[in-house]
């Protein structure tokens, strides 16, 4: 297959005043050849290098197998718990581009070379070789919905707000981050879209026989390509695509039991049965604790904790009132309740009312909960909320926070696609579980 005829994709990979990039190889720059260590830097707007300015910098490979560079300290899980500086390198092209008063280092590579980064990025690149199947089929299938929007969204799926912007009243905040929040590239290469890290992750020859095996391979639904989702685990019961996204139903993400009997499951959208499915350890296949299943998965950072299925939170009274007041930027006072308003099919909140002693109001959707209740960002919104100590004034001194799952749980969860690959499913079987009634189609 010639080069030609697989896409193009440009990945952002931070935003900073300042870049220090290190070129392994010669590369190629308005007619110039640099190679070693430079700096960059953003001065009145511009790009500046070199001793020059300019719009832009675009830094070619003359050797595109050899050649690679090497970003300094770049940020990785931004809002996460395991949030951390390191450096990394990638093939390709490297585009500087100016945005906000910072510059934004974009990599410029194939489709089928991004994903062998993204396959070892998302998990370990020694998970089995059917579960590595599925994630490139959905990371492909992902990306070039991202690319080729025409081809995803219909006019009639367009939401009165725009994703990233807010329904902000005094009664009610309601934000959601999507497809749309990228202007000058496809795609970011952080949790926001897909973890991408370059070749700094080891790519293995599982990796690239699972890349090779399916090459051009997508989820295809009434001739539509897939918007395919993945979380690292539902929690039991997949979340369906409205309750975290625009709101439009996409029939190929419906609610499943993660498990052999898919229809087990019940209605966790009602407030007493998400509280005893969260408060209990249902079935499922992403409930596993075993760590050779676990390090497929998880990443060493991932790997730092291991409550994944089923999670506790503990917060005082001040610990709470000062973290919501800082994570949302509204004084609250001391917090009297935090109310489910409103539960998606997996059990996670996607409408919570903050009742605290200067006003209350709810948020939504799920990632804004996540954003407002922890230090970095809760593991899911799939939580019960316990009060402990509650004072005759009807204050608690301290709240429990008992949750299911990590992530978003809509589409794939990759915890329960490990074990299904453990378990002797193929990569296609594993597909069809979570993506209900898709095909898989050879794009190119």
């Amino acid at each position: 297959m010639e080069n030609k005829q697989i896409p193009q994709v440009r990945v952002g990979i931070m935003n900073e005043p300042m870049l220090d990039v290190v070129f392994n190889g010669n590369y190629r720059v308005n007619g110039m050849v640099c190679s070693g260590e430079h700096h960059v830097a953003c001065v009145n707007g511009r790009v500046e290098w070199n001793g020059q300015q300019s719009d832009e910098l675009l830094f070619e490979p003359m050797d595109t197998e050899a050649a690679s560079f090497t970003l300094k300290a770049v940020t990785i899980g931004v809002s996460f718990h395991w949030k951390r500086q390191e450096d990394q390198t990638f093939k390709g092209a490297l585009h500087i581009i100016v945005e906000d008063g910072k510059l934004t280092p974009v990599n410029v590579l194939s489709v089928e070379d991004y994903l062998l980064s993204v396959i070892s990025s998302e998990m370990s690149a020694n998970a089995s070789l059917e579960l590595l199947k599925a994630h490139a089929v959905i990371s492909r299938s992902w990306l070039l919905a991202q690319i080729n929007t025409e081809e995803t969204v219909h006019p009639d799926d367009r939401n009165p707000l725009a994703p990233g912007e807010m329904m902000d009243t005094p009664e009610e905040l309601v934000k959601w981050w999507d497809r749309d929040d990228h202007v000058n590239f496809d795609v970011c290469a952080d949790d926001h879209c897909q973890r991408y890290q370059g070749i700094t992750r080891a790519t293995t020859d599982k990796v690239e026989q699972a890349i090779r095996s399916t090459w051009g391979q997508v989820l295809m639904h009434g001739g539509a390509l897939c918007d395919a989702r993945f979380s690292k685990s539902c929690g039991g019961v997949m979340e369906e695509f409205e309750n975290c996204w625009e709101p439009h139903h996409h029939d190929y993400l419906e609610a499943r039991r993660d498990g052999k009997d898919e229809a087990d499951f019940p209605d966790l959208t009602r407030e007493d049965n998400a509280a005893e499915w969260i408060l209990s350890s249902p079935s499922a296949f992403c409930n596993t604790t075993d760590p050779a299943i676990l390090s497929q998965v998880l990443n060493d950072y991932d790997q730092e904790t291991k409550d994944f299925y089923r999670w506790k939170v503990e917060y005082t009274q001040e610990e709470l009132a000062h973290l919501i007041h800082e994570r949302t930027g509204i004084d609250y006072g001391r917090i009297r309740d935090l109310q489910p308003v409103a539960r998606g099919t997996s059990g996670r909140l996607y409408r919570l009312r903050i009742v605290g002693e200067k006003q209350e109001r709810i948020i939504g959707k799920e990632l804004t909960i996540r954003y407002a209740l922890s230090p970095s960002c809760l593991y899911s919104s799939a939580f019960v909320v316990e009060k402990h100590g509650v004072g005759e004034d009807g204050y608690p001194a301290k709240f429990v926070l008992r949750g299911a799952g990590w992530g978003h749980g809509v589409g794939l969860c990759q915890i329960g696609a490990a074990v299904m690959g453990a378990q002797g499913y193929d990569y296609k079987q594993i597909l069809l579980h979570y993506f209900v009634g898709a095909t898989i189609e050879k794009r190119y």
